[in-house]
């Protein structure tokens, strides 16, 4: 799809004439790409390199224009996965002409950052600025979903929460790597400000997208290092909440056996003979009653054991 607009009144206006400032490639066809090509003059390595999700950030000043690679973060759908990935945003400028390539994912191109738009230079420092403000979205994101993860991890014994925790943390990986690299972007642009003919208040904007997009690496560094730190200690509790399990069901097979053993005594028939001079309701009654008092002197034994283990080895330990 290929959406174009013009500058006019200090904003983007949707257009379909030629002379359109801004071209917005989404997704492109093979036959956009040779429409890009052509307009543009972009080699086709260049064009393919945009398509790859590993391609290296970079920037190339050119004669008759500027060509630069930027990593932006993919949409996310929580209800699909937890995983954020990032992707490449190719940016062409040619003249007064500048081509965004997309592709994957969406450009809103109406949001509050394309305000005040007077040349084409405005329009590229709004979109890496709503880039750099759509990463602190998905770091937000990921930082509640670690703090429900973190709850739910507190009483569960699988380990669903915790494979969705290391994806969590693939993700922080992916998106500090990207911000550190789009901060070398920014860099050169800076350097190379008199070159393209920057305005100060253009080398304003840039400067504060440098700082947002610092910001964001950092926080994302953060988050990386406080999850990895805590992973081991989270997965600690998914085992203990098994043994916790374990323990109690074990608790409960031993009461058990011996009421199994007795019960079995007691269903033959030489118990009758023994109780022959008996009602059968007192027989059973006092026999059902032997029963509870012997689970219950078995359970508050065991229980009384585990935890005199336990007390002797936090003592070994200490």
């Amino acid at each position: 799809m290929i959406l174009s607009y013009r500058i006019a009144s200090e904003q983007l206006i949707q257009t379909q004439s030629d002379d359109a400032h801004v071209i917005v490639y989404l997704q492109p066809t093979d036959i956009e790409k040779d429409d890009l090509k052509r307009k543009f003059t972009l080699d086709p390595f260049d064009v393919e390199a945009i398509f790859d999700p590993d391609e290296v950030p970079r920037v190339e000043n050119m004669q008759d224009g500027t060509f630069i690679i930027w990593k932006r973060p993919d949409n996310f759908s929580s209800a699909l996965s937890l995983r954020f990935e990032v992707s490449s945003l190719g940016i062409a400028i040619r003249q007064n002409r500048v081509a965004l390539i997309v592709p994957r994912g969406e450009l809103a191109m109406t949001s509050r950052e394309f305000k005040r738009i007077e040349s084409i230079w405005d329009c590229i420092l709004s979109v890496l600025l709503y880039t750099v403000r759509h990463y602190q979205g998905h770091l937000k994101a990921i930082k509640m979903m670690s703090q429900e993860l973190q709850a739910k991890l507190v009483t569960s014994m699988e380990n669903k929460y915790l494979l969705q925790m290391f994806e969590l943390g693939e993700g922080l990986v992916y998106y500090h790597n990207a911000l550190e690299s789009n901060f070398v972007i920014l860099s050169k642009l800076r350097t190379a400000a008199d070159k393209l003919r920057l305005t100060p208040e253009q080398i304003t904007l840039l400067e504060d997208v440098s700082i947002e997009n610092q910001q964001a690496s950092k926080q994302a560094s953060i988050y990386s290092t406080v999850l990895s730190g805590l992973m081991d200690a989270r997965g600690t509790i998914i085992n203990n909440n098994m043994n916790v399990l374990l323990k109690n069901l074990t608790i409960i097979n031993i009461v058990f056996l011996p009421l199994n053993l007795i019960a079995s005594i007691g269903g033959m028939s030489e118990f009758s003979a023994f109780t022959q001079g008996l009602s059968w309701r007192i027989s059973y009654g006092l026999f059902s009653l032997a029963m509870v008092i012997l689970g219950w002197i078995t359970w508050w034994w065991l229980v009384k054991v585990l935890d005199r283990n336990q007390h002797r080895g936090r003592r070994k330990r200490a």
